[in-house]
Formats: structure tokens, sequence, C-alpha cells
């Protein structure tokens, strides 16, 4: 059998598939954005999960993400127990959004990841208090252009 001429090609279009999930639910074509809230996301919620969980959640995820999942992960360190202020300011930092921008990009993340999952992230929310779930749970009730402000 004939090895194909690019041996990442699967991985990088397996990312490019779940980022384009996410630039979708962001209704936007910037596959950075995408990537950086994609990013954010991943590594907030992973630092507040126990390391099992952490694991079996990034099985789920396709190679390259997960790699970007565990990048500069710490397990020794989590999980970090942390209320929603805290969550909205660190996923900021991590995204290089404001603020004012994280729950409706919280919210579509969610919502793009609960299309290529299959049930885990309702496995992942369940460790999450009540109000960060809520904030982490898929589809926000405004449309989306508008709680992003575009």
């Amino acid at each position: 059998m004939p090895r194909p001429a690019n041996p990442l090609a699967r991985p990088v279009s397996a990312a490019q598939r779940w980022l384009g999930a996410v630039a979708t639910e962001l209704g936007t074509e910037d596959l950075d954005l995408a990537y950086r809230a994609t990013r954010a996301w991943l590594h907030v919620v992973r630092d507040r999960l126990p390391v099992i969980d952490a694991a079996h959640f990034a099985a789920q995820l396709p190679d390259l993400l997960r790699g970007v999942f565990y990048e500069g992960w710490r397990p020794a360190h989590v999980p970090i127990k942390y209320d929603t202020a805290e969550f909205v300011v660190r996923f900021a930092h991590e995204s290089g959004l404001p603020p004012a921008r994280v729950p409706a990009t919280v919210h579509a993340v969610s919502q793009a990841l609960v299309g290529q999952l299959s049930g885990e992230l309702e496995l992942v929310l369940h460790h999450f208090p009540a109000e960060l779930r809520e904030l982490l749970a898929p589809h926000p009730k405004a449309p989306l252009h508008e709680l992003l402000g575009l």
C-alpha cells in the first residue's frame, strides 16, 4: 500500500474541520480566532478537571488538538478550583479576547465541540459547579452575532 504524500495531511484536516466548526459557530471565517478560542477553551476546562478525566477527554480530540490540549499542562497542579469570574479572566487572557466577549465565545466553542464529540462534553461538565456549567453550556439564548458584537 503506497504511503500518503503528506503523513500529516489527515491530522491537519481533522483539526481544520474542528476549527471550521468553531468558526461557523462564531459566525466568522477567521480560523485564527477559532483556534485561539478553542485553545483557550481546552486549557481552562483542562485545568479544572482531575487528571484521569482530562486524559479521557483529550483522547476524544484529533491528534493536533490533543497536542494543544496538553501544551503547558501541569498535571501535578490540577484540578484548579476557580469560579466563573476567574474562568472568564483566564479565557480572556488565553484567547486575547475582551472579557465581555468570553461568554458568547465559550458557548460557541461548546456548541461546536458537541457536534464533534459523542456525549463527552456532558461527562466533562459534570465536574463543574452549576454556574460554570451554565457558562460552558452550548448555545446562548441570544443570536451569537449580537452577543459577540459583530
